[in-house]
């Protein structure tokens, strides 16, 4: 069999292959010899084809695509692809369950992570949020434990509820959270049929230097959808890829998913005196007193060519942001400012951002040398520190970020509030009775297996602090009193 000069096989130095069936041996039945370079290369690169699964969010799918502004918001940010309707900005997506590894099922009740890159001309702006606009703590000192509780028992390497229902009973800003989880919304049928947030709290920037307070919301225009707990079950061991397939299915058939970006707006001053403090991730603000406005329209028209080179090496920074877009004091969000881009700095390297998919479609000028997968020219024989006297790129003054006030002593102090109830009741109460139901039931589900009655009854008083009924409800589901304090 001959093949095309186009078709020929090299080496990863670029030399033909003369044989990829059979390894250099000393005779027929060998030893195999080590100047085989081409087997040893082979079997070393095989060594090494996987990198570190990320800690959390290691299984997903992903998907191109690209955002239209639909709205002129540029009284708000100077952010150049919001800047005009019709302004098309491509942009890469990736979808992904929280705890799982790798190989672990789609249909698992778990947040799902919703990372979007933008590519756009001012430089790549990520913004990594969840299918959730809350989350289950609101300071990053308390991430490891948190997603310890979540992952393996360091003895028997199984799923330990004791810790999950422990960690919770014991931070109860994870509520609101914990209630969004284990309702309806905590299997979605498919990536498709769920909406996406930022989740944090951002600000923007006009080209005057004035500033507002925003929360992104990503509302899926194929409805919301959810997985009945035991179809879900099944798919779970039929199908566990199940998300991954269905999402890359309606791409190549034509049937490109899609969601409208709104915007809620908070004036600065506003934070002082909201009635919940704005920068606290485990709540939301209420779209009567802050309203959606629409951004645009993000649509998903490609599936990868690759999903190593496009979705498992995709990575992801909150604090990859461009002019126009900045961050909070959320204390959450700026504990991941430095701790995503620094696991891909360990799990792809620290270069990741020159690899392909990552890389920004707009020039990239910078002073960073070196390192392990250097891919590009390393900046050739160009100046290589700054300030310098030969022409080397310079700092720009209009892309500072805008001032903002803070104050006060340097301490290990909590938030203000300690509210943790309210948000949790109200969703309760918005449920209906089949969704109470079925919310009860996955939670009574959830916690049988926790061993220590202490810890579902803390747990239960948590319930019975959002709603009466909420805690009345699970405890008889556990065969338990609500505690009298």
């Amino acid at each position: 069999m001959t093949h095309s000069p186009h078709n020929k096989l090299t080496t990863s130095w670029g030399a033909p292959v003369g044989d990829n069936q059979n390894s250099m041996t000393a005779g027929s039945r060998g030893p195999t010899l080590i100047q085989d370079v081409h087997l040893l290369e082979k079997l070393a690169h095989f060594n090494r084809e996987r990198v570190p699964e990320r800690v959390v969010h290691a299984k997903g799918a992903g998907a191109h695509g690209y955002f239209e502004a639909t709205n002129d918001l540029s009284s708000y940010t100077k952010a150049s692809f919001l800047a005009k309707p019709g302004k098309r900005t491509p942009m890469f997506i990736r979808f992904s369950t929280v705890a799982g590894e790798l190989g672990s099922a789609d249909t698992v009740r778990d947040p799902r992570g919703f990372a979007v890159k933008f590519y756009t001309d001012e430089g790549n702006y990520d913004l990594v949020g969840n299918n959730t606009p809350v989350f289950f703590i609101r300071d990053a000192i308390k991430f490891p434990d948190f997603i310890h509780t979540q992952k393996r028992h360091p003895q028997t390497h199984l799923k330990n509820p004791n810790a999950v229902w422990d960690f919770w009973s014991l931070s109860p800003e994870s509520l609101h959270q914990v209630t969004i989880l284990m309702s309806d919304r905590g299997i979605p049928a498919t990536l498709r049929h769920m909406h996406g947030f930022g989740s944090h709290t951002f600000k923007w920037v006009n080209a005057h230097g004035e500033a507002v307070w925003v929360k992104y919301h990503f509302k899926t225009n194929q409805g919301v959808r959810n997985l009945d707990v035991d179809v879900a079950a099944k798919l779970a061991g039929e199908n566990p890829d199940y998300h991954t397939e269905d999402l890359f299915n309606a791409i190549a058939a034509g049937d490109f998913p899609s969601w409208t970006l709104y915007v809620q707006i908070m004036p600065l001053q506003d934070a002082d005196t909201y009635r919940f403090d704005p920068f606290d991730v485990t709540k939301v603000w209420s779209q009567k007193d802050y309203p959606l406005i629409e951004v645009g329209q993000m649509v998903l028209n490609r599936n990868p060519d690759n999903y190593f080179a496009e979705v498992e090496q995709a990575t992801f920074s909150p604090g990859s942001f461009v002019p126009g877009i900045e961050a909070s004091p959320d204390k959450m969000l700026q504990g991941r400012l430095f701790a995503y881009s620094d696991a891909h700095r360990y799990r792809v390297g620290a270069n990741h951002n020159s690899l392909p998919i990552n890389r920004p479609q707009s020039e990239v000028n910078h002073y960073q040398r070196d390192g392990q997968m250097r891919a590009d020219g390393n900046g050739g024989g160009s100046v290589y520190y700054e300030p310098n006297s030969y022409g080397g790129p310079a700092q720009s003054e209009t892309a500072k970020p805008a001032a903002y006030e803070v104050s006060g002593k340097a301490d290990s102090v909590d938030y203000d509030s300690h509210d943790h109830y309210t948000q949790a009741g109200d969703l309760y109460r918005l449920l209906s009775e089949e969704e109470r139901a079925r919310l009860v039931r996955n939670i009574v589900g959830a916690m049988l297996p926790v061993e220590k009655a202490e810890i579902k009854l803390r747990q239960i008083g948590h319930f019975y602090k959002a709603d009466p009924e909420y805690g009345r409800r699970v405890a008889e589901g556990l065969g338990l009193s609500v505690p009298e304090n």
